[in-house]
C-alpha cells in the first residue's frame, strides 16, 4: 500500500495523491466504507461526478474520483501514447494503492471503456460495474452516424491537434459538449474544470494520447469472453452517436446481471439527468 499525500485546494474538496502503476495520481475523496471508484472520460474531470458523490457517501461508500493518467494535477506520463490496457491497469492498481481489495467501479466515456476492460481482466476486483455513454466495445458497429460524431478519433491523431484544441481559450471543448450532448443547455461552469486541467498543455497532450493509442483493430483478449460482473449500462436517449439498441445488443457479452438505463440526455447523460442517474445507480447497488 502506498503512502497518501493531502493538499488543500482552498475549496470544499481536498486534493489527495497516491502512487499507482508508476504514476502519482491526484484524486478527490469523500466518505468512508467500501470503495466506489469513479473514473471520468474526455474531456472531463472528477467534478463531472459531483452530483453522484454525496448520494454514494450517504449510501455508506468511500468515494474516490481520480484525475486519470495525464490529466493535471495527476502526473504526466513519459510517453505520448496511452493504450487502453494501461488505463485498465491504472484502475486496478489504484484499488490496491487505496488499500482495498475490490470496488464498485463507475466509468464514463474513456472511463467506461477502461472499466469494461478492468472488470474483464480481474472480475474479483470489481464488485459491481456502472458504465456511462459507451456500450461494451463488441456492440459498437461503424455507421455514418458514429463516424461523423466520432470524427475526433481521427482529428486528434493529426499533428497539431493540441494547438487546435487549445485555440481560443479551449473553445473546442465547448463545441464537443454541444456536439455530443445537443439537448443540454450548459453554462461555462460545466467545462471550467477540464479547461483548468488542460491549461497545462502537457496535460492536454497526454489526454489526446489516449486517441493516439487507440486502434479499432486491437481488442484485448480479456474482452473476447463474457464479463462476469453485475453491470448497469447508462445510455443517453439523445446521444447523437450511439443508440440505446447498441447497449441492448451488448447483453450477450455479460454472464451476470446486466441492466440498461436509458435516460434523457446525450453523451454526458449523468450530468444532464443527475437525479434519475443517481436513483438508477443507487437502485442497482441495492
Amino acid at each position: 500500500m502506498e503512502l497518501h499525500e493531502t493538499t488543500s485546494t482552498g475549496e470544499a474538496d481536498e486534493l489527495r495523491y497516491v502512487k499507482a502503476n508508476g504514476l502519482r495520481f491526484a484524486y478527490l475523496e469523500a466518505g468512508e466504507g467500501p470503495l466506489a471508484l469513479l473514473v471520468h472520460g474526455f474531456p472531463d474531470t472528477p467534478h463531472g461526478f459531483r452530483e453522484l458523490v454525496p448520494a454514494l457517501v450517504s449510501a455508506g461508500y468511500r468515494v474516490v474520483a481520480p484525475y486519470t493518467r495525464g490529466y493535471a494535477p495527476t502526473e504526466i506520463p513519459a510517453t505520448r501514447v496511452t493504450r487502453i490496457d494501461e488505463l485498465a491497469t491504472d484502475v486496478l492498481a489504484l484499488v490496491e494503492a487505496l488499500g482495498h481489495r475490490s470496488c464498485v467501479l463507475v466509468g464514463h466515456d474513456w472511463g467506461a471503456a477502461t472499466a469494461y476492460l478492468a472488470a474483464a481482466k480481474e472480475p474479483s476486483r470489481v464488485e459491481k460495474l456502472v458504465t456511462i455513454g459507451i456500450p461494451h466495445p463488441a456492440a459498437l458497429e461503424p455507421s455514418l452516424r458514429t463516424l461523423w460524431v466520432g470524427r475526433h478519433f481521427i482529428d486528434f491523431k493529426i499533428p497539431g491537434a493540441v494547438s487546435r484544441v487549445a485555440r481560443d481559450d479551449l473553445s473546442h471543448i465547448d463545441r464537443l459538449y454541444r456536439r455530443w450532448s445537443p439537448t443540454w443547455r450548459f453554462g461555462p461552469e460545466e467545462t471550467a474544470p477540464v479547461k483548468a486541467s488542460f491549461a497545462d498543455r502537457a496535460s492536454l497532450d497526454a489526454a489526446l494520447g489516449y486517441y493516439r493509442g487507440f486502434s479499432p483493430r486491437e481488442r484485448s483478449e480479456a474482452l473476447r469472453g463474457k464479463i462476469r460482473v453485475p453491470t448497469l449500462a447508462v445510455a443517453g436517449l439523445d446521444d447523437p452517436a450511439i443508440g440505446v439498441d447498441a447497449y441492448e445488443k451488448a447483453r450477450r457479452k455479460f454472464s451476470a446481471d446486466y441492466r440498461v438505463a436509458a435516460l434523457p440526455g446525450g453523451h454526458f447523460v449523468h450530468r444532464e439527468c443527475p437525479v434519475a442517474f443517481r436513483d438508477a445507480v443507487l437502485d442497482f447497488l441495492g
